[in-house]
């Protein structure tokens, strides 16, 4: 099986430790986490994806609205230079363990965090990086 992920969401998971938007939003992150770990392959898509899954029944998620496209928009942009090819929808990619260490240098040198700009998570993701990824789920 492969996991669809949005291009924002490569970048949420270089920091996921556990935590989300409601019980069930975390028990699926959990398990798309362990399958990203286990080695699973990922296709980019646009608009929500797995991640987004127990979001999509709220009366207006968060997940349609304009400004996580544009979120999309500036990680597949800084992301495309780190990865084999461009972050586009259709994309195939696996997260080995030295992606992963690359991905993650870059995001704390602050190179490739402009998506992440007004995020409600950004300073929980920064404590996360500046503390070596401890207890991340990938």
């Amino acid at each position: 099986m492969t996991i669809r992920l949005r291009p924002h969401h490569l970048l949420c998971l270089l920091t996921y430790a556990g935590k989300g938007y409601s019980p069930a939003f975390t028990a699926n992150y959990d398990g798309i986490a362990g399958r990203i770990a286990d080695g699973e392959d990922i296709v980019i898509v646009e608009g929500p994806d797995d991640i987004c899954a127990p979001l999509l029944s709220e009366a207006d998620p968060h997940c349609r609205r304009d400004s996580v496209r544009e979120r999309d928009r500036l990680a597949a942009s800084a992301l495309t230079p780190l990865l084999p090819g461009p972050v586009q929808s259709g994309a195939r990619l696996a997260l080995d363990p030295p992606r992963l260490t690359q991905m993650r240098q870059a995001f704390a040198a602050n190179t490739i965090r402009a998506a992440c700009s007004g995020c409600e998570w950004h300073t929980l993701c920064s404590t996360i990086s500046a503390n070596g990824y401890a207890g991340t789920r990938v």
